[in-house]
């Protein structure tokens, strides 16, 4: 098989499902959301990568189904402000559908273990955890896992490794932590992939009505955190609903990335806001793509 060829084979749909056969894409999103103000052409971020032109751009589209640079302008704030306006509707159109979900939920075998107040207490005390690095579309990525599914998934790009790490063991200081990246590798890959695996939060009552609603956006939309609030019956707990939106930890899954500012600004994100502007204009993009 040629060079070119197998760049071209790291993006099929086959190859899609496993994280490390796209982490040259995964450093074309980063490049791209890093220059996003400058708007780098074609060749230029082609360069960045060192792979032919041609060869990127059908790569590019292979897997995030625009160009590059229609990407680009879903990295804009704007494109935030014009998902707010013509989407945000879908969180109370999904429930009137009574459907938990209409997208990725539907793709997860989500189990909740909403922790007693005693449970709580002992913030992981008697919890095996299973830990490993994967490469993920949005950079280097912490898993952590239990017997019942993924419990944490953390991103590195914007905080580093050892400030993703001290940030996910101190969420339960008192459990025991494995290196074991093997039992969570087939997790993780469908994560990423599309396909089904199992999420098992560890989080309090009032975290798990959040975590449930933001489940509730599908992909390519997007919630103000009042929505949110409103919409599990908490209308002035706008400020506890942002605290356990960012308290989330199984990023991406659980979309907090999804939770936006009333004025469509895109307000904080707990692995930085490159990590949650990626996130976003991937799911805008394919979106789009799909509607084509």
């Amino acid at each position: 098989m040629t060079g070119a060829e197998t760049i071209d084979a790291a993006f099929d749909d086959r190859a899609a499902a496993d994280p490390a056969a796209y982490a040259l894409m995964a450093r074309a999103l980063r490049h791209l959301a890093e220059r996003r103000e400058e708007q780098p052409s074609l060749e230029a971020v082609a360069a960045h990568l060192g792979v032919a032109p041609e060869q990127f751009r059908r790569a590019f589209g292979r897997w995030v189904g625009v160009s590059p640079k229609r990407y680009l302008q879903h990295l804009t704030l704007a494109d935030a402000r014009a998902m707010l306006a013509e989407r945000a509707s879908v969180l109370d159109a999904t429930y009137a559908a009574g459907l938990s979900s209409p997208g990725r939920l539907h793709d997860l075998f989500v189990r909740w273990e909403a922790m007693s107040p005693g449970e709580w207490a002992r913030r992981g005390a008697g919890l095996d955890v299973a830990f490993g690095w994967f490469d993920t579309p949005f950079g280097p990525a912490l898993a952590m896992g239990t017997a019942r599914g993924l419990c944490g998934l953390g991103f590195a790009a914007e905080i580093g490794e050892g400030g993703c790490v001290a940030d996910m063991r101190a969420r339960w200081p008192e459990a025991r932590f494995i290196e074991a990246p093997e039992r969570l590798r087939a997790w993780v890959e469908a994560a990423f992939g599309g396909g089904a695996c199992p999420v098992a939060p560890v989080g309090g009552p009032f975290q798990i009505k959040v975590w449930e609603a933001l489940l509730a956006i599908p992909p390519g939309a997007v919630a103000t955190y009042a929505a949110i609030a409103e919409r599990i019956g908490a209308p002035k707990a706008v400020r506890a609903v942002g605290t356990a939106v960012g308290r989330n930890p199984v990023a991406w899954l659980i979309p907090c990335h999804r939770a936006i500012r009333r004025d469509g600004g895109l307000g904080g994100y707990h692995w930085g806001l490159g990590v949650k502007r990626a996130m976003l204009a991937w799911e805008s993009a394919r979106r789009e793509a799909a509607e084509g």
